[in-house]
């Protein structure tokens, strides 16, 4: 089998928390009283994952192609976002072949929503829900996820020509 060419990409996002939207991560309500403030929706782990396949076809920012203060992106789904990048990159020849991440928060607990996660982001990317992998994890009450302030999101995505 030929060798592909492949690239691995790096993002991170974080959001701080608010009592005027609903909490969405991975493209899921989850049930909190509190959710994340953004010009979209702030799905901090949509988000990073976007971040990680721009980074690998060295294609820029997620603000550079959906720009904060932009009235087209306000409130808009991140898994929008998600299908538009994909495209991006399929255009340019890549596909991605996993994500890994991490969703960094002390609550809400997330366990019993990552298999809709993981199989919300297979959909959208067109790849089996093998190649997700997403981990709750907590901050050990350090900082400001410890202190309740907001949610981090972490993601290495490995690209391929396609």
């Amino acid at each position: 089998m030929p060798d592909k060419k492949q690239r691995v990409g790096m993002g991170y996002d974080v959001h701080p928390f608010s009592t005027e939207r609903k909490l969405v991560l991975g493209g899921q309500d989850i049930p909190f009283h509190k959710g994340l403030s953004g010009w979209s929706d702030a799905d901090a782990l949509i988000h990073a994952v976007i971040e990680a396949m721009l980074g690998a076809a060295a294609m820029g920012d997620i603000g550079q192609h959906f720009p904060p203060g932009d009235p087209t992106y306000k409130d808009i789904s991140s898994m929008v976002l998600l299908r538009e990048t994909t495209d991006k990159l399929y255009a340019r020849g890549w596909r991605v072949n996993n994500i890994d991440a991490t969703i960094v928060t002390e609550a809400p607990r997330l366990t019993e929503y990552i298999e809709a996660m993981r199989r919300a982001i297979s959909h959208i990317l067109n790849i089996d829900v093998d190649q997700v992998s997403i981990k709750p994890k907590t901050s050990g009450r350090l900082g400001f996820i410890g202190r309740g302030e907001g949610i981090a999101a972490y993601a290495v995505v490995l690209i391929e020509s396609k």
